[in-house]
Parts: structure tokens; C-alpha cells; sequence
């Protein structure tokens, strides 16, 4: 299981908001907008970031204000040696208080997971859920290959991202998750933007579910590539018990990174559910 893949660049409407921030909250991208639907947040996935999804949060923000974290971990914002789903929401929870909330929340593979986990212990603080390409359940592969990958890179020899390419391209074929994941890579401080030992720590935790009692009855929509196996069939018992209004939606060409792969579909499927279910 890959979690995270977004859009390569970000828009220059995107603007950090720290003002309200202390050292331990989640760095946060911030999309001006002047419609008046309510506050959406996108939540990524392993090894992505904020600025991942900027294309997408700036189309979006012609409804109303678009917020892209960094996850702990990952980006700019604090590292730390949990990386559990408790821990995830709890911070999620804490951006949406500083910024008013409650608000929409869209999440992404394991951004998803940390998503699912707020709405089901903090639901006060969510609108309307949208998970993408994802379940509520423990997956049975690793991701620390690439943690692996990364760690191989000889940073001292690293002067433009293309090096670090060169260098991924001998134990990571796929030319997009070269690109993608040196998009975390820090060229002037020579280091990446991963806290990689956090991450293979808790890669048990990151790869599984909490149990959790009760149930998110509001509207929620799981997206997911009609290429992928993400979310099965045998997946939707568990889905429908906690969220029993969930809907199901397919993007058709579209494997675990659907928002890279058909951007303009996911922004449309998107789109469609947050219009139609107000």
C-alpha cells in the first residue's frame, strides 16, 4: 500500500498561516477564497505533503476557503516519535478549532485513515467526510521499501532534486514516485522533509485501524480508482458500520493515486458530493 501522491506544484495563492500555530500544531496552506460553502480540509497521505495538493485545493476554493496540512512527520511541520491515528486526529482536531470550525474533510490513504479516525471520536468537528481510496481496515504490505530507498540516497552528492532522481531511479523505477518523492527533500539543508526512523517504527500502526465504538452518521463519500484494491468488496461491512450514510464512487482509469492520475475527475467527483449532499 502507497499512501500520498498528489499534484507536483503549488499554487502561488496558497499562503502559510502561522500566526495562530504554536511549534506542535500542523503546518498549515491556506487557500483564499470568496465563495460561501463551508471550509474544506485535505488531509495527505504517507510521505506526501500540503503542497501536494495545491492545484486541487485552489481549483476547489472557488466554492469556499480550501486548508492543506502537512501531517506530523512529514513537511514542515513537527516531528515526533507517534505516528499513530489517535495522534492524527487529535491534531487535525486542533487546526479546526484554531480555525473556527467544523469543517468539510477530505483525506487520502493514510490522510484518510487519520480522517475517518477524527470524524468517529471528534464528529462535532466534521461536516461532511470524503475518503479517497481507502478502508477502515489493516492492510497486510509495507511501505519501508521505500523508506529504504530514501535512506540509499547519498545526500552529500545531492546538489538539484534531478540528482536525488538519478540516484532513487536504481531501487525505485517508477519515474512519478522519483518526482513525488523528491518533492520532501530539503536541497539546501540536505535532508529529506520525512521523519523516516519515526516512520518505520510506527509503519505497524500507519498500516492498520484502531478499533473504535460508535458511528459517523453524517454524509460521507468513499472515492476510489476503479484500478485499484484499496477498497474491496468485503471492505463495506466495516465501512457501513461506522459510517452508515457512506456512498461508494469509482473513478474509471484511476489506480491508489487517483487525485494525480484523473485530477480533474476527482475534482469533479468532489465536487458533485460536497454540492449535492448540503
Amino acid at each position: 500500500m502507497f499512501h500520498g501522491m498528489g499534484v507536483r506544484r503549488a499554487t502561488p495563492l496558497l499562503k502559510r498561516v502561522s500566526a495562530l500555530y504554536e511549534a506542535n500544531m500542523l503546518n498549515t496552506l491556506f487557500t483564499h477564497s470568496t465563495g460561501t460553502a463551508p471550509h474544506l480540509l485535505i488531509v495527505h497521505g504517507l510521505y506526501g505533503s500540503g503542497r501536494n495538493w495545491g492545484v486541487i485545493g485552489k481549483r476547489l476554493s472557488d466554492r469556499g476557503p480550501v486548508t492543506a496540512v502537512d501531517m506530523r512527520n512529514h513537511g514542515d511541520s513537527f516531528w515526533s516519535d507517534s505516528h499513530g491515528y489517535p495522534d492524527m486526529a487529535d491534531d487535525l482536531a486542533e487546526v479546526i478549532a484554531a480555525q473556527g470550525g467544523p469543517m468539510d474533510v477530505l483525506g487520502h490513504s493514510m490522510g484518510g485513515k487519520a480522517a475517518m479516525v477524527l470524524a468517529l471520536t471528534r464528529p462535532e468537528l466534521v461536516n461532511r467526510l470524503i475518503v479517497a481510496d481507502i478502508a477502515p481496515v489493516a492492510y497486510g504490505h509495507s511501505q519501508i521499501q521505500f523508506i529504504e530507498a530514501m535512506r540509499a540516497v547519498d545526500l552529500s552528492r545531492v546538489e538539484k532534486r534531478s540528482d536525488a532522481v538519478e540516484q532513487l531511479a536504481a531501487t525505485v523505477p517508477d519515474p512519478t514516485l522519483q518526482a513525488f518523492f523528491t518533492q520532501s527533500l530539503d536541497l539546501k539543508a540536505k535532508r529529506w522533509k520525512l521523519n523516516l526512523e519515526a516512520l518505520t517504527e510506527e509503519m505497524p500502526k500507519i498500516l492498520g485501524f484502531p478499533e473504535i465504538a460508535g458511528s459517523f452518521d453524517k454524509p460521507t463519500l468513499f472515492l476510489s480508482g476503479a484500478e485499484s484494491d484499496y477498497i474491496a468488496a468485503d471492505h463495506r461491512p466495516a465501512i457501513k458500520r461506522l459510517f452508515p450514510k457512506a456512498r461508494f464512487a469509482k473513478i474509471p482509469g484511476a489506480g491508489h493515486w487517483l487525485h494525480a492520475e484523473r485530477p480533474r475527475e476527482f475534482e469533479a467527483s468532489v465536487r458533485a458530493f460536497l454540492d449535492l449532499s448540503q
